[in-house]
């Protein structure tokens, strides 16, 4: 089978692909026969070098938290009827890049029908994150919430969440055609971040009071200006750091603000309730309340271009690799 593993760290280049023996499930797991890969932002930290403070993995290594596909064969003590199932599954952190995973059994959440094993896909790990997401933030009808990084496979989530709960949606992006898919997501107002500027006229979407939720999934200085736009008694989230670290807020400044500020660990869960928002999420999905956008795809052996892509800020929506 054919895996893409990371030789060392570096640019995307050093992921290579070679071709090694297929996978024998051992007790308590099943292999799953791979047809699709969400790629991650994260992947692409962690292959850069730049996020080995956290993530302890060493090259080489196959990256990938999870998978979505079909049940090929179960190991002994895994129930025989899961075989031919499709279903997502987590990877424990390393191993979803190849033709073949083996995952264990409870880790495997079958897809509904009505949902395709793509937007499942699409689905596994940002879904369940802005569900969590928006357990946090409390939005409510007839508030106000921003999002940046609002055309992201995440942002865009988040933006129909919001929209859907009756709060007014302000989407912030970089360039046209990003600000058309915040828009189309739900978001009332969408403004450009990367124009001077851009802080004070989403603000002014709210009569100049304020928000009452920030969803920040930039960090660094623009999350920084996001954060200046919450009012009084607000909620600020800042979930991403795509920008290179998180929005630097001085400590004392939010009780000074009253301003409730939740950082990445309050929107992290444990591996069971990890599962359970997965399958809500999914199950979102194929009731159509939940729709994930899928803005590329690529084969699995040019996983290099995928995160070339991502890390050139050339993505919208989610990042898919195809078995």
């Amino acid at each position: 089978m054919l895996i893409v593993e990371v030789e060392a760290f570096g640019r995307p280049e050093v992921l290579v692909g070679r071709e090694v023996p297929d996978l024998v499930a051992e007790p308590g797991q099943v292999v799953i026969d791979v047809a699709v890969v969400p790629v991650l932002f994260l992947d692409t930290q962690i292959r850069s070098g730049h996020a080995s403070d956290w993530f302890p993995i060493k090259p080489p290594y196959v990256p990938g938290v999870g998978v979505a596909g079909r049940v090929a064969t179960v190991g002994e003590d895994v129930d025989g009827s899961w075989v031919g199932r499709s279903v997502v599954a987590g990877t424990g952190g390393r191993g979803g890049y190849a033709e073949q995973a083996a995952v264990p059994a409870d880790e495997l959440i079958p897809i509904p029908d009505g949902l395709g094993v793509e937007e499942a896909a699409a689905l596994q790990n940002d879904g369940r994150t802005a569900l969590k997401l928006f357990e946090v933030a409390g939005v409510q009808p007839g508030g106000t919430v921003l999002v940046t990084a609002a055309a992201g496979g995440l942002g865009v989530l988040a933006v129909q969440l919001a929209h859907r709960a009756g709060a007014r949606v302000v989407g912030a992006a970089r360039g046209r055609p990003k600000l058309t898919v915040a828009g189309d997501a739900g978001a009332k107002v969408a403004v450009d971040y990367s124009e001077p500027g851009w802080a004070r006229r989403a603000l002014e979407a709210t009569g100049g009071v304020g928000f009452d939720v920030v969803l920040d999934g930039v960090g660094g200085q623009l999350g920084r200006e996001a954060f200046e736009t919450v009012r009084p008694g607000g909620r600020f989230v800042g979930y991403g750091a795509p920008s290179g670290g998180f929005a630097a807020i001085d400590p004392e400044e939010p009780t000074r603000r009253q301003v409730a500020v939740f950082g990445i660990g309050a929107i992290q869960f444990e591996p069971a309730e990890g599962r359970r928002l997965t399958a809500r999420a999914l199950a979102e999905g194929a009731a159509g309340r939940l729709r994930p956008l899928i803005g590329q795809v690529f084969p699995l052996g040019a996983a290099s271009e995928a995160h070339a892509a991502i890390e050139g800020r050339a993505v919208v929506g989610k990042t898919l690799l195809i078995v």
